[in-house]
């Protein structure tokens, strides 16, 4: 839908005191940041969210949730097995110095383990042992896990492996990471308890899980760390206390204490700093629009009730714009999707949710369409 300028109806919502705008409430020495409330899809905190970076170990999510969806489709068992090759074995076995759940060559692992060995171990030859078992070869798993981002919504992140190793055209950004590790939890719940999982033993070697922020008994049970000499010290996390469930995703830090101690700090900042408001309730008409040749303005609502959380000690104003492409043309059916709601609150974009059609609009009379013609004219030589 395209958006014009001179269409949008702005509102500051009159129970929240205006003032002054304010570019972030939290710094953070990280480069790039995401944290997200996991039921509105409120966005608390956003620097350089969008800014591309390679994934490294963060790309075992995306490797993950392609078994998840497999296993819930029905095409995979937790009890398939697969073989390890020599490539899985010194590609990411222990010869390889990296990341392993020490899978022997030749052997056959069951999936439900390959899953601990990736998700608690960060295992690379569990990933390349279930890339080249359910794709026949790396390159054609990455492929897969590119076209399944895709369908998630994830915009701007390639895959060009399934371990997150060194690879000119992987790239991830912060939103898609959050908005995949949101997923995650809501539509595999049955397979979300392993991020949480403290440790792993597989031939005999026992190995905790690699998430520092599990120790620290703050609420936090998943998902995933990562580390590239391009971009530094990254981690994906998530938290769940008093109530409320935060995803993070943050980049470019310079050590894994400060990965740890500014995860920390922002995620316990988000669940202390915020409340829930509810801005409109189920059925509630948000903003109406004008329709072009039709009867009437045009009642516009969303599809459900619409909450936001906000910071408790807040000295920006909220604001809240409709857009919609106009001129509106008769005939509106009742729930077609004709504009979106955008709120922010200071200089963050905190959440979007599409608007629709309330009722229906059907064409008016001529002498309507004729005035509506006029009034069309005027405003495009203006």
């Amino acid at each position: 839908m395209t958006f014009f300028p001179t269409a949008f109806v702005l509102f500051v919502l009159a129970w929240l005191a205006a003032g002054p705008a304010s570019a972030q409430l939290f710094e953070t020495k990280a480069k790039q940041a995401y944290l997200v409330e996991a039921d509105t899809g409120t966005v608390l905190f956003a620097k350089n969210e969008n800014d591309p970076v390679p994934p490294a170990s963060l790309a075992k999510l995306m490797t993950m949730e392609v078994v998840f969806n497999a296993i819930k489709s029905g095409r995979l068992t937790l009890d398939d097995e697969y073989q390890v090759s020599e490539n899985a074995w010194r590609t990411g076995g222990a010869v390889s110095g990296g990341s392993t759940m020490f899978a022997e060559i030749h052997s056959s692992i069951a999936l439900r383990d390959l899953i601990q060995g990736v998700i608690i171990q960060s295992a690379n030859d569990g990933c390349i042992v279930i890339a080249e078992g359910m794709a026949g070869s790396e390159d054609n798993f990455a492929r897969l896990m590119t076209e399944r981002a895709r369908k998630l919504g994830l915009e701007h992140s390639v895959f060009g492996n399934s371990t997150g190793l060194p690879d000119e055209t992987s790239k991830v950004t912060m939103r898609d990471l959050v908005l995949l590790a949101r997923h995650i939890y809501q539509d595999y719940p049955e397979f979300y308890h392993y991020y949480s999982q403290e440790d792993f033993t597989w031939n005999k070697i026992r190995q905790r899980n690699r998430n520092p922020l599990l120790g620290l008994d703050i609420g936090v049970d998943g998902l995933k760390t990562g580390f590239t000499e391009a971009s530094g010290y990254a981690i994906v996390s998530s938290i769940q206390r008093d109530g409320k469930r935060l995803f993070l995703a943050m980049s470019g830090l310079e050590s894994q204490n400060e990965r740890r101690e500014e995860a920390r700090k922002i995620l316990e900042w988000g669940i202390r700093s915020f409340e829930r408001k509810p801005l409109f309730k189920e059925g509630e008409v948000v903003a109406t629009a004008s329709v072009y040749g039709g009867e009437g303005a045009l009642p516009l609502k969303a599809k459900g009730p619409i909450d936001i959380f906000l910071p408790l000690t807040n000295p920006d104003r909220l604001v809240a714009r409709v857009r919609y492409s106009w001129p509106l043309k008769a005939p509106v059916e009742e729930g077609d999707h004709v504009g979106d709601l955008y709120i922010y609150i200071g200089d963050t974009l905190s959440r979007e949710e599409p608007l629709y059609a309330a009722r229906s609009v059907k064409k008016g009379p001529i002498h309507q369409q004729a005035l509506d013609a006029l009034i069309e004219l005027v405003q495009f030589w203006n």
